[in-house]
């Protein structure tokens, strides 16, 4: 059973100030995560996570991230500018891109940041596009084939269009190397949202056996090692949660069997996780609306896949609680639909519930990452706000809905609604 982070009274409180829908943020829930992820690898004295912004792009979230230490991984020009206008710089920002476009390669470089590479053709492009190659540099990895762990969004690693070939790692090495690169990073991203504290430990043994190999063939001084994203959090109320503290000690064991007989006893643990740091501190919040009775039962409510896409876009699960009624009897199967002219604009299809009536609140939970990032504008719907629910019970409006004047205002020259 999932327990929302806001009780009833909470929530009633905080839909008279702001209008459903919205998603709503957990500030005490997001700090604990962090110093728990903190304390997992404590044991590294390089450790620093890396959160990644594509995940929850609101200057908020990221100064309180920042406030627990961590540094963000950008994807792409607007990320890193946010990051830049939240006080992030230099090694405090990795900028992991695939297909990246020159002025993203110059932005990055202006601000410092350590550049992955997700591809070897990529090292010259950065050359011709930058001039002078930074000193600290990371390549991502493809060891392609299966990857047994992941069963998850992430196709297998052969099939994924991120990273390098393992000799295409030795042959960008080399040649970073003769272009007047000094320190090394590696990376890596094989799977997204793995529910098991095996992932991290087993990706961590074959980086690490990669780093030691790559050391001996190339003399690259290897400073860090990126483990990327990947560990989950159990959308369904019958998984159990990943524990982040037996993770750290699976890859501190690993570290211990590969790297220090290595002689790299020094080498940095990095992580860039997202959906794990913030997926489940927030719940977009909306209103029963409507209900239809035809071939099956519906609920309407006032969010759509404008507000949250993975069930549209995937068949994602997210749990539901209908606020007020946790303790009664699950009875009613519904389809929880929004508005959209599109047939998969569902957040839950068959589900049992209570019995919803007109005007009941439902939580849609874990949504604090991938969830009004992934928001877009089709049929005209807008953007819904995003609100803090403060440590100390209070709320703080971090970035208000769109309105009609924020949908034209990219419109060319004159716009006249009588043409």
């Amino acid at each position: 059973m999932k327990t929302p982070f806001v009780t009833k009274e909470q929530l009633d409180a905080i839909c008279t100030q702001y209008a459903t829908p919205f998603h709503l943020y957990d500030e005490k829930g997001i700090r604990e995560n962090a110093r728990k992820l903190k304390q997992a690898f404590a044991w590294n004295d390089g450790f620093k996570e890396y959160f990644a912004v594509k995940a929850t792009p609101n200057p908020t979230i990221l100064r309180i991230l920042q406030q627990e230490g961590c540094g963000m991984d950008c994807s792409s020009y607007t990320e890193l500018l946010m990051s830049d206008k939240c006080g992030f710089a230099g090694t405090d920002i990795m900028f992991s891109s695939n297909d990246t476009p020159a002025e993203d390669f110059c932005l990055a470089a202006k601000l410092g940041a350590t550049i992955n590479l997700d591809d070897i053709t990529h090292i010259d492009f950065l050359k011709e596009t930058i001039g002078t190659l930074p000193k600290r540099i990371s390549c991502r990895f493809n060891p392609g084939g299966k990857f047994a762990i992941a069963n998850t969004i992430m196709d297998n690693p052969g099939d994924a269009k991120y990273g390098m070939t393992r000799p295409q790692m030795v042959e960008a090495f080399k040649k970073l190397q003769e272009y007047g690169v000094e320190e090394f990073g590696i990376h890596a991203f094989l799977a997204s949202n793995t529910v098991t504290n095996d992932y991290y430990p087993t990706l961590a043994k074959i980086l690490f056996e990669t780093a030691a190999a790559l050391k001996n063939e190339t003399g690259a001084h290897i400073t860090f090692i990126n483990l990327s994203g990947g560990i989950g959090i159990p959308y369904t109320p019958d998984k159990q949660p990943n524990d982040i503290l037996v993770i750290g000690e699976g890859v501190r064991k690993a570290y211990e069997d590969v790297l220090i007989p290595a002689g790299m006893g020094d080498v940095a643990i990095y992580t860039e996780l997202g959906r794990f740091m913030l997926a489940p501190y927030g719940h977009l919040v909306t209103k029963a609306i409507h209900e239809k009775h035809t071939h099956k039962e519906y609920i309407g409510v006032d969010a759509c896949a404008v507000n949250l896409m993975r069930p549209a876009m995937y068949g994602a699960y997210h749990h539901i609680t209908v606020m007020g009624k946790e303790n009664e009897p699950e009875d009613h199967v519904y389809d929880i639909t929004g508005s959209l002219c599109e047939n998969n604009d569902k957040f839950a299809i068959d589900r049992n519930l209570p019995k919803i009536d007109m005007g009941d609140i439902l939580v849609i939970h874990d949504t604090g990452a991938h969830g009004f990032a992934m928001g877009y504008n089709y049929n005209g719907k807008l953007k819904s706000s995003e609100i803090l629910l403060r440590e100390d019970g209070s709320t703080k409006i971090i970035r208000r809905a769109e309105t009609p004047e924020d949908y034209f205002a990219t419109l060319d020259g004159y716009w006249d609604v009588s043409l």
